[in-house]
């Protein structure tokens, strides 16, 4: 089994409910198991408009290569009426394969790590809530959420 982490967002709708279902859904993927969920967190777009971003981050035990776990991810953004008119658009739900164990991938259609992920609050923050002393290829989590401490952040209530 691999321990990947999945980031989870969406901007559009009822967000936070979106969010949590396309958890429960990742999480009754046949080759999915142990999924553990983060806080969820609030956060203002980034490169683009729109309302504001329910993010979380999810980690699984996966016996599913990283294409196909890239498959189910788009499946579940596709029934949640995922659609991608131009890069940074509003999303009903946004996955991301931030990283598959310790694997790096670079095809055209998946990179892993996330390439952007270390300068993402929104991946940071609910990342370490899970992993805390995860060491990513550009630092730790916490000196790269430092760097990103202008990016402003509100975890939502339990």
């Amino acid at each position: 089994m691999i321990l990947a982490y999945i980031g989870l967002g969406a901007n559009l709708g009822d967000a936070q409910a979106t969010v949590l279902q396309a958890a429960s859904e990742l999480s009754q993927t046949p080759g999915v198991s142990q999924l553990k969920l983060s806080k969820l967190y609030r956060t203002a777009p980034i490169d683009a408009g729109g309302p504001h971003y329910i993010n979380a981050v999810a980690a699984i035990q996966t016996n599913l290569t990283a294409q196909a776990l890239l498959a189910v991810l788009q499946n579940i953004e596709h029934g949640h009426g995922r659609l991608r008119p131009y890069r940074n658009a509003p999303r009903t739900l946004d996955l991301d394969l931030l990283l598959y164990g310790s694997s790096t991938i670079d095809q055209a259609d998946l990179t892993v790590p996330h390439p952007r992920m270390h300068q993402r609050a929104f991946v940071l923050k609910p990342l370490s809530d899970l992993a805390a002393d995860l060491q990513l290829p550009q630092g730790s989590l916490k000196d790269l959420l430092a760097a990103c401490s202008d990016q402003a952040i509100e975890r939502l209530p339990d």
